[in-house]
C-alpha cells in the first residue's frame, strides 16, 4: 500500500526542510490537495510544461466569490496574459536590459561598501537590515526615480504587500489581510499620484518618467495601470533579491568546504549565485489557473482550477541536474526555474543577478569570516510563496 503523501507547505517543518516532501512529490508527479481546486505539480518538465502554455494556464486569477471588489481593481503585468502582457511589458522592457543594468554596477558597488562600513563597525548585526535589504530597495527606487529618504517606507508597504503572498490558493482569503493591503495600496496611489504629475511637468532620465509619458497603442497608460506597475517593480524589485542574498549567505555557511572554495577562487562568484538561485530559490511556488478541463499527470482538471508550480522541487530534479542535493558552487549545465520559464519570465532577472554577485564579492573581499549569530532557528517569511527569513543575526570578521 502507498504510503500517504501529506504536504502541508503552511507547516513549519515543511517550510523549513521542504526537499524530503519536494522528492516525494517528484515520484507522484502531481498531488491534489484534500477538498481544494487545487493540485501541486513537482518535477521540472512537468513546470515547464505548464509555465510554458499560457493558452492553457493562465496567470490571472478571478476575485475570491466573497470579494467581487477586488475585480474592480486593475490587474497588474504579472496577472494578465499576451497580448496584454506583452504591451505592458515592452513599456518597461528597456530599463532592465543587461546593457543597461551595466551601467549600474558601479552605484551597486558603492552601495554595498557603504553599508558594509557600517556593519563592520558593528561586528554582529542582521544581515537582512544591515546588507540584503537596503541594497536592492535603494537600487530599484533609483532606477523608478523615487526619494531614497523614502526606502523605509517601501520596504514596509513591500513587505506587507507578500506577507501572505500565496496563502488564499490553499485557504480562505483573510479578509483583515485583504482590507491592510487595499489600504496600502490606496497609500501607494496617492504617493505615486504626486510624482507622476510632477514627472508630466517635470520629465526626468528615470523610469518612472518613462511610464508616466508611455503610450499603450496609442494611449497613455491610466493611472491605475501606471500604479499596478510600479507597485509590481517595487515588490519584485527587492523582496526576491532580499532573499537570494540572504540564501546566498546562509546557503555557504552551511557549505564552508564550497564558502572556502569562493574565497579562494572569487571567479566562481556568478556561477555560485546561479547555485544559490538553483539550490534555495528565493520563489518556491509559481501558481497557473487552467482556462479550460485539462489533464495534467494524469490528474483531471476542470477550468479554474489550480496548479502549483514548485520550482523550489524542479531545482532538485534529478533528470535535470546531476547530484542534485549537493551545493556545487563551480556547477555547469545549471538550467534553473529561480526566475520562472515563459512569458512571464522574470523581468528583473539581470538587475537581481548583478546586485547578488556584487553583495557576495564585497562580503566576501571585506571579511575574514562570517559566522551565525544565533543557535536558535531563524524566522521564516510567512508566505509560501517564499523560502525566506526574516531576520539573519551575523557576526563579521574585518578582513
Amino acid at each position: 500500500m502507498p504510503t500517504p503523501f501529506a504536504f502541508n507547505p503552511f507547516e513549519d517543518p515543511t517550510r523549513r526542510d521542504p526537499f524530503p516532501f519536494y522528492a516525494r512529490g517528484r515520484e507522484l508527479r502531481v498531488h491534489r490537495h484534500p477538498g481544494l481546486p487545487v493540485v501541486s505539480v513537482f518535477g521540472y518538465a512537468d513546470t515547464v510544461d505548464v509555465l510554458r502554455d499560457w493558452r492553457a494556464w493562465s496567470n490571472r486569477f478571478p476575485a475570491p466569490p466573497d470579494f467581487p471588489e477586488l475585480e474592480e481593481r486593475t490587474p497588474s503585468m504579472l496577472g494578465t496574459d499576451p497580448p496584454e502582457h506583452d504591451r505592458l511589458r515592452g513599456l518597461v522592457n528597456q530599463a532592465f536590459t543587461p546593457k543597461i543594468i551595466r551601467r549600474l554596477e558601479p552605484r551597486m558597488i558603492e552601495i554595498a561598501n557603504q553599508l558594509l562600513d557600517a556593519a563592520l563597525e558593528r561586528r554582529e548585526v542582521d544581515l537582512v537590515q544591515a546588507l540584503t535589504y537596503p541594497l536592492p530597495v535603494t537600487i530599484i527606487a533609483e532606477i523608478i526615480g523615487v526619494p531614497t529618504e523614502d526606502n523605509a517606507r517601501f520596504k514596509d508597504w513591500s513587505d506587507k504587500l507578500v506577507e501572505n503572498l500565496g496563502s488564499g490558493l490553499l485557504a480562505p482569503p483573510d479578509r483583515a489581510t485583504l482590507e491592510r493591503n487595499r489600504r496600502i495600496v490606496a497609500e501607494l496611489g496617492e504617493y505615486f499620484s504626486k510624482l507622476v504629475e510632477e514627472r508630466r511637468r517635470s520629465p526626468r532620465e528615470d523610469l518612472l518618467t518613462g511610464l508616466a509619458q508611455a503610450e499603450l497603442e496609442g494611449s497613455k497608460l491610466d493611472f491605475d495601470e501606471l500604479l499596478q506597475m510600479l507597485i509590481l517593480l517595487l515588490v519584485a524589485g527587492n523582496e526576491t533579491t532580499t532573499t537570494l542574498i540572504g540564501n546566498a549567505a546562509l546557503t555557504l555557511l552551511d557549505h564552508p568546504a564550497e564558502l572556502e572554495r569562493l574565497r579562494r577562487d572569487p571567479s566562481l562568484v556568478p556561477s555560485a549565485i546561479e547555485e544559490v538561485l538553483r539550490f534555495s530559490s528565493p520563489v518556491q511556488m509559481d501558481p497557473r489557473r487552467a482556462t479550460a478541463d485539462t489533464e495534467l499527470c494524469g490528474e483531471k482538471l476542470r477550468e479554474g482550477e489550480i496548479a502549483l508550480c514548485w520550482l523550489g522541487s524542479a531545482n532538485r530534479d534529478a533528470s535535470v541536474f546531476r547530484d542534485p542535493d549537493r551545493f556545487d558552487v563551480g556547477r555547469k549545465e545549471n538550467r534553473h526555474l529561480a526566475f520562472g520559464f515563459g512569458t512571464h519570465y522574470c523581468l528583473g532577472s539581470n538587475l537581481a543577478r548583478l546586485e547578488a554577485q556584487i553583495a557576495l564579492r564585497a562580503l566576501l573581499e571585506r571579511t575574514r569570516s562570517f559566522e551565525l549569530a544565533t543557535a536558535e532557528p531563524l524566522p521564516l517569511h510567512r508566505s509560501i510563496v517564499f523560502r525566506s527569513f526574516t531576520r539573519i543575526p551575523v557576526e563579521l570578521v574585518p578582513a
